[in-house]
C-alpha cells in the first residue's frame, strides 16, 4: 500500500485531531512511498529501528515517538542516530500517543482491561468521552492480593502495590496506562476501590493510604505494550499488510 493510504487509514482510525497532545501524532519521519512491511513497537528507540532494518520494514508505528513538547529542537547525539538510521533506510515513522491510549477497542487502556478481565463502565473524568483515564469493574469482588497476582501474572512483572489501611476487597477499578498516577485522587473521590497505572510518584503513597484506595504501579512499558500489538493485528486483518509487533523490553 502507499504511505498516504496508510497515513489516512491510521488517522481515521485513531482520530488524533480530537485530543490535545504533547507531541505531533501521525507521520513524524517520512520514508519510502510504497509500504509492504510494518513494525509496531512501544517506543521508537534505536534498538527498535535496528530490528526494523533487519526485518526490511518500510514503516514503524509506535506509541512513543519524537518531538515532545519542551524538548530540545537540536538533532544531535541519540536523536541524531535514531533519525539518521530512519532516513538512511528510507523508513517511515508514525507515532500515536494519547490517541492510542484512549481508542475504545485498540487503545492501551482498552487492551489492558481485556487482559485483566475488567469490564469498562465509562470514563474516569465524568462526561468526558476523551478521558485518558477510564473506570470499570470486576465480575465479583476479590481480595487485593489476588488481583495483584493477576496483574503480575498477566504482565510478567512484579508490580508495586500500595494498600490502604482497610485493605478492602477490590470490585471497582480505575486505570490509566503509562504515567497516569496523577488520576488516583479523582478515582478515590469517586469511591473506587483500586487505581492502576504504570508509574508511581512520591505523593501517590500518601493519597492511597489517606483516601482509602489501593494503588498498583505495573510498569509504564508493561502497561503500554498492548495497544501497538493490537494495532498490528488489526492492520493485518483489515489492510492485509505484513505487520509485526516487536517488544524491546523495558523494566520501567
Amino acid at each position: 500500500m502507499l504511505r498516504a493510504e496508510l497515513e489516512s487509514y491510521l488517522n481515521q482510525l485513531l482520530t488524533p485531531e480530537l485530543i490535545k497532545d504533547f507531541c505531533p501524532n501521525g507521520l513524524q519521519i517520512q520514508g519510502k512511498e510504497q509500504i509492504n512491511k510494518i513494525i509496531t513497537g512501544v517506543t521508537a528507540t534505536e534498538a527498535l529501528i535496528d530490528q526494523a532494518i533487519v526485518a526490511k520494514a518500510d514503516a514503524i508505528i509506535v506509541h512513543h515517538g519524537y518531538f515532545w513538547k519542551n524538548e530540545s529542537y537540536v538533532i544531535r547525539g541519540m536523536k541524531y542516530r535514531r533519525i539518521k538510521k530512519l532516513l538512511d533506510h528510507d523508513i517511515n515513522l508514525f507515532a500515536y500517543h494519547l490517541p492510542l491510549d484512549i481508542h475504545p477497542e485498540l487503545g492501551n487502556n482498552a487492551q489492558l482491561a481485556k487482559l485483566l478481565e475488567i469490564e469498562v463502565t465509562g470514563p474516569l473524568e465524568l462526561g468526558n468521552q476523551q478521558s485518558v483515564a477510564i473506570q470499570g469493574q470486576l465480575k465479583t469482588a476479590i481480595a487485593a492480593e489476588d488481583f495483584v497476582k493477576r496483574v503480575d501474572c498477566k504482565l510478567a512483572r512484579t508490580s508495586l502495590h500500595i494498600a490502604p489501611p482497610s485493605n478492602k476487597a477490590i470490585k471497582t477499578i480505575a486505570w490509566c496506562t503509562g504515567g497516569g498516577q496523577s488520576y488516583i485522587e479523582l478515582a478515590a473521590e469517586q469511591g473506587i476501590d483500586c487505581f492502576v497505572s504504570g508509574e508511581v510518584s512520591e505523593q501517590t503513597t500518601h493519597i492511597a493510604r489517606e483516601m482509602d484506595i489501593h494503588f498498583i504501579a505495573a510498569g509504564h512499558h508493561a502497561t503500554e505494550r498492548y495497544g501497538v500489538q493490537a494495532l498490528a493485528q488489526h492492520l493485518n486483518e483489515q489492510l492485509a499488510p505484513n505487520a509485526e509487533f516487536i517488544d524491546i523490553d523495558n523494566p520501567v
